[in-house]
């Protein structure tokens, strides 16, 4: 927060300041929390005016909220488990609630969970909140919380976080509102990992989730897999004064100059994803602005291990040092992104290993890989998409980098639609866009341990694994920093992924669209927005 008395204070820890508020802080006890934090009381004074001030503005109800992601498919779902795209993410956060929420500024807050206690990290216990009901009036209980955590270990349900899942050995229920869950290990946490978007709570029994019937603050009034969704504010929801707006309408524009072009017409009040490129579209309109977030988020290079060429020895390092970094970060996100090693945990996150250096840009060294290879001169496919975040743009960076040494990079664009489903994953040489996740193990759990759901480039390491699992059940931060920093340098020196630079998300917004805050689990308030946002008159 400071040093010696001088503020260096962000927009983030403002937005702390004005979520206390929120939740009933009096001027007393945030000056308190400033001094506990080295603040003076004339700078924190200073601090609680602009935050007052900032929340002076009182959200107005009703309204009907337009907003379009970037990409949508025909297997878009209303199941939480199944869920993989954001347009999935912002439909289940508006029709579902979590036992646990995720704020600005990486605070953990309780959602239908009241309180989630444990003396062991082993054995946990969860208080439900009373009074909560779903769609269709009938009352959460805790038979509800263990159907739906217990569907993500049941393989036929095809749950995006079956490998995260598994940790929960035994869930039951101990009375009509408390829940019990043991873990095979002890992870601490557990109640972070419960912020997913995956693990949003379902009435016990659901089969059929094409009525979106959850506790979330909108009801689902139409959904049309690829085309949009339509929702109405839930008039019985369990939080004061529920959702600000009367209703709200989802759906995707791919087109990234459409997507600008229907926030500056007014056709829509938010086009999530934006382009650094399209900034300048933006920059001098008074009626639309930009909230920008960096949590996490990021595009990389997959290239499987399993397939030619990234099973060719020194291929993929070549890759690595080919791609110019510090360029796609200036010239490609117009500095809206920041230099990244070659793995997945960001430099916001207190696990991040800062000694790990991004490799240098070095042709000649990649040239001398590629010939080792036997791969100089080759065309090798890349496949690039719209739907994955300035890949395009990264690609033609790397295939220019590349001519320049006799390596020929055959970028192919394909189009978003159908993208996830038919490259993804699949392809032996494409990129891939990954949203924040709140902690390293769900990244690591997710993408690079050998049984991972979406282990992009094949990779596969007992030794990962085995630190993996040591690292969950190690209670000491700086015992588990150190593994996890372990844990990066094997992802960039031994995976096949390349991850040249962190991505600062950007949603551009009418100006009359108010409440959105940044968020580290990604943009559009971590997918969370329709429930916090108001239309100004």
């Amino acid at each position: 927060m400071s040093n010696n008395g001088i503020t260096n204070w962000t927009r983030a820890d403002d937005a702390m300041v004005e979520d206390a508020i929120r939740r009933g802080a009096s001027r007393r006890d945030i000056l308190r929390m400033f001094l506990a934090g080295g603040i003076s009381l004339a700078a924190g004074g200073s601090i609680f005016t602009r935050a007052t001030a900032a929340l002076a503005a009182t959200p107005v109800k009703g309204g009907h909220f337009k907003a379009a992601g970037w990409s949508s498919s025909t297997s878009d779902t209303l199941d939480p488990a199944k869920a993989s795209l954001s347009t999935d993410y912002v439909r289940c956060c508006s029709l579902y609630n979590r036992l646990t929420f995720l704020a600005q500024g990486g605070d953990l807050q309780m959602e239908l969970a009241d309180t989630i206690d444990s003396e062991d990290a082993k054995v946990w216990t969860i208080k439900l909140k009373s009074g909560v009901t779903f769609h269709d009036g009938k009352s959460l209980t805790a038979d509800d919380v263990v159907f739906s955590l217990k569907r993500h270990l049941d393989k036929e349900t095809g749950s995006k976080v079956n490998s995260i899942a598994k940790q929960m050995e035994e869930i039951k229920s101990v009375d009509k509102l408390t829940v019990q869950i043991t873990l095979a290990a002890a992870n601490a946490d557990l109640p972070t990992i419960l912020a997913m978007h995956h693990f949003m709570i379902v009435q016990d029994g659901t089969t059929d989730f094409s009525k979106g019937i959850g506790t979330g603050a909108f009801k689902l009034e139409s959904f049309e897999p690829g085309v949009r969704s339509m929702m109405s504010r839930n008039a019985n929801y369990f939080k004061p004064g529920g959702a600000h707006v009367d209703s709200f309408e989802y759906f995707a524009i791919s087109d990234e100059v459409a997507r600008v072009n229907a926030v500056l017409s007014g056709d829509i009040h938010l086009g999530a994803s934006v382009k650094p490129q399209s900034l300048r579209l933006i920059e001098g309109q008074s009626n639309v602005d930009v909230v920008k977030s960096t949590s996490g988020n990021y595009t990389n290079l997959n290239m499987r291990l399993d397939m030619s060429p990234g099973d060719k020895a020194g291929f993929i390092e070549g890759v690595k040092h080919l791609l110019n970094r510090e360029l796609i970060e200036k010239s490609v996100m117009r500095g809206l992104a920041e230099v990244a090693n070659d793995q997945p945990i960001a430099p916001m996150s207190a696990y991040h290993n800062a000694e790990l250096k991004p490799r240098d840009f070095d042709p000649e060294k990649a040239k001398h890989l590629f010939e080792k290879a036997g791969l100089l001169g080759q065309s090798i496919p890349v496949v690039a998409s719209d739907a994955a975040t300035s890949s395009v743009e990264m690609a033609t960076v790397l295939q220019q980098a590349g001519s320049k040494i006799g390596m020929n990079f055959d970028v192919q664009r394909v189009p978003s639609d159908g993208y996830w489903s038919n490259y993804w994953l699949k392809a032996p040489v494409h990129f891939g866009n990954i949203n924040p996740r709140p902690t390293p193990d769900i990244l690591f759990s997710l993408l690079y341990a050998s049984n991972a759901p979406w282990n992009e480039s094949q990779y596969k390491s007992e030794k990962f694994d085995s630190m993996l699992l040591e690292a969950r059940g190690e209670l000491d931060f700086e015992k588990r920093k150190a593994i996890y920093g372990d844990m990066q340098a094997m992802i960039a020196n031994e995976a096949g992924t390349a991850i040249p630079v962190y991505l600062s998300n950007v949603d551009a917004k009418q100006t009359k669209l108010q409440g959105l805050l940044p968020n580290p689990l990604g943009g559009q308030m971590g997918y969370a927005m329709a429930e916090y946002v108001w239309l100004e008159a």
